[in-house]
């Protein structure tokens, strides 16, 4: 069977979490590179897709076909070593600290970060055909959602801070556990089923996904959108990655480790139990 039950994945959990925070640095910064970067491509997907058929879920029903083949191809995104590399840190795995912890996540935020604003320039390069002209209409989107998704939010005031914070959890709650769920099966086709549903709801939903949010914004800027770098890192990124670490290992990582990988084994049955059946039924 390709299903795997959670005492064995929660295990490949923490395994995928110590390999991680002992990645090399070049390694660990060229896989992050190309996640942050095949996961913008799929949001200008989806943008594109929405603007065309005018149709938000069309868009996010396909969104998550950057996930799967990021996730396929063995490359990290901040909101999953956010999860795992944690969990190896808690298990007590040798050589792996904070510090380690700290490395991964720094590395990983920089590589996605390179990617996302590599791919920001060339969709802002291909919708302005080198900034001769203003952006069609994806672009104008591009520039909108920049806006609405940060002044937006700054026009709230703490009211806005705590919604897109929530937002951020609520994200990585459902990108971590697609993750995870990708972990359940054995088989490329129940891998992609796995992590398809979590992340079409992260996305419908509109919740805030600080990797995707490195190409939307950036590329708002590059196209004309009516908010600053600053309006983006305080009323965005910033808040939004403190949302995401708190949703992925709160609601994922730790849960799971606490069910299945501290706690489950003393649910079962003492060994010595098992002789003492025959012993009463002959009685």
């Amino acid at each position: 069977m390709s299903y795997v039950n959670p005492s064995e994945f929660v295990g490949k959990m923490i395994d995928a979490g110590e390999s991680k925070a002992f990645m090399s640095t070049r390694d660990t910064v060229i896989r992050a590179f190309m996640a942050g970067a095949i996961l913008a491509l799929a949001a200008a997907f989806a943008v594109t897709v929405t603007v065309q058929t005018g149709n938000a879920l069309v868009g996010a029903l396909l969104f998550p076909v950057g996930f799967c083949l990021l996730y396929l191809l063995g490359f990290d995104l901040l909101t999953g070593v956010f999860t795992l590399v944690p969990l190896a840190w808690l298990d007590k795995r040798p050589g792996v600290g904070l510090r380690a912890v700290l490395r991964n996540w720094g590395l990983v935020f920089l590589g996605n970060f390179a990617g996302a604003l590599t791919v920001a320039l060339m969709m802002a390069v291909v919708l302005t055909f080198g900034f001769s002209m203003d952006p069609n209409e994806i672009g104008q989107r591009l520039g909108e959602i920049g806006s609405d998704r940060t002044v937006g939010y700054a026009e709230h005031g703490a009211a806005g801070m705590l919604t897109l914070f929530i937002r951020g959890v609520l994200c990585n709650w459902m990108v971590s556990t697609g993750v995870v769920a990708a972990m359940m099966s054995t088989s490329v086709s129940g891998k992609v089923i796995a992590m398809w549903m979590p992340i079409l709801v992260f996305f419908y939903m509109g919740f805030e996904h600080s990797v995707v949010n490195m190409f939307l914004f950036p590329s708002g800027l590059m196209l004309g959108g009516d908010f600053s770098i600053g309006d983006y890192l305080l009323w965005n990124e910033i808040p939004t990655v403190v949302g995401n670490l708190v949703g992925g290992l709160t609601f994922v990582g730790l849960t799971l480790y606490a069910t299945h990988a501290r706690t489950g084994m003393s649910r079962r049955r003492p060994v010595e139990d098992d002789f003492d059946i025959p012993a009463k039924v002959n009685a």
